[in-house]
């Protein structure tokens, strides 16, 4: 039996521009996921990053939406510290209300950014310990039940739009089993917890009225092409790509070369950086898709989230689109 495959769009912003292009792109690439049989697409709330048009999830399904047909659309995930409960409840209860039957909301306890951001949004970094509280105040808005007397979401209530746990450690992986609902772990990009938090999950498990037994998402970086030269190249242009804009500080920051680029990561100071992408199929697609079974099966994942990380847009789409063609053993 293979694996369910999805997607999460960051909406990338190409050196010159707008995010109106991204957004563009945003629905070719999942009109392209809708053909080729992907289960669902997930949009991530970043702030503060001029390479990621993402910061709306709840308006950019809105938009794809729109433009598609049958495809699940949903956040991967909402920064629930940055909201009100109530809040998300009536944007997502809106969505679901517009495009019945299509709208998953997975929520993150990460903040999506750093202190000035937490400032911006007039948030504080321990609103992060209310995650538990919020979620389950939040559930009880999209359901039948709301938690909070007198306070109901119109629209919202009644909707059951499914939660997921997002997360990187062991206390994603533990809410997530103790409120029985699903678990997608970020192991795109934060890898060190992922066998431990998913045994975690499935070994403490209670099940609820969203979920009978576990259902575990594993994400994973993607880079399918015709040849895997090709893939290779895409690969390593995106990793350095992404350590540049890590490695930005202050308005005078030094040019980068790629040999620099390079040389860093192959130290010891760049190899926590250079594991953050362990978690990457790098091929063609029969490649990328057998690569992709073989780690969903190492954890007994359900379903892994792919993340085409391409420069060229087109060439994301073409990467969905071959792995989705792959054949899976």
């Amino acid at each position: 039996m293979s694996t369910t495959l999805s997607v999460l769009d960051l909406a990338p912003v190409a050196p010159g521009e707008r995010p109106a292009t991204a957004y563009a792109h945003s629905v070719d690439l999942a009109r392209a996921a809708e053909q080729a049989g992907y289960e669902r697409v997930w949009y991530a709330e970043h702030h503060n990053i001029d390479r990621i048009a993402s910061a709306a999830p709840a308006v950019l399904i809105a938009h794809v939406a729109a433009h598609t047909q049958s495809i699940r659309l949903g956040a991967g995930g909402v920064m629930l510290p940055n909201h009100s409960p109530l809040s998300i409840a009536e944007q997502f209860g809106t969505l679901a209300e517009l495009h019945p039957g299509r709208i998953d909301l997975g929520l993150g306890r990460a903040p999506g950014g750093d202190r000035a951001v937490f400032a911006a949004l007039r948030r504080e970094p321990q609103d992060a310990d209310r995650f538990p509280q919020d979620v389950l105040e939040l559930q009880g808005y999209l359901g039948e039940t709301s938690r909070v007397h007198g306070v109901e979401a119109t629209p919202g209530k009644g909707t059951e739009v499914p939660l997921y746990i997002l997360g990187s450690s062991l206390f994603g992986a533990q809410l997530a089993a103790q409120l029985g609902l699903p678990y997608a772990f970020a192991s795109h990009f934060a890898p060190a917890a992922l066998h431990e938090a998913t045994q975690v999950y499935r070994d403490t498990f209670q099940p609820s009225d969203q979920l009978s037994e576990p259902y575990l998402m594993v994400a994973a970086n993607v880079f399918a092409a015709a040849d895997s030269a090709t893939a290779r190249d895409q690969f390593e242009r995106s990793r350095r790509w992404r350590v540049r804009g890590m490695l930005k500080r202050g308005p005078a920051i030094p040019e980068y070369s790629d040999e620099d680029i390079d040389a860093f990561l192959a130290s010891p100071q760049g190899a926590p950086m250079a594991d953050m992408m362990r978690c990457t199929a790098v091929g063609s697609g029969a490649d990328a898709r057998a690569w992709l079974e073989d780690f969903a099966g190492s954890v007994g994942a359900q379903e892994v989230i792919t993340a085409h990380g391409a420069l060229d847009a087109d060439a994301r789409v073409e990467s969905v689109r071959l792995t989705a063609a792959g054949q899976s053993r």
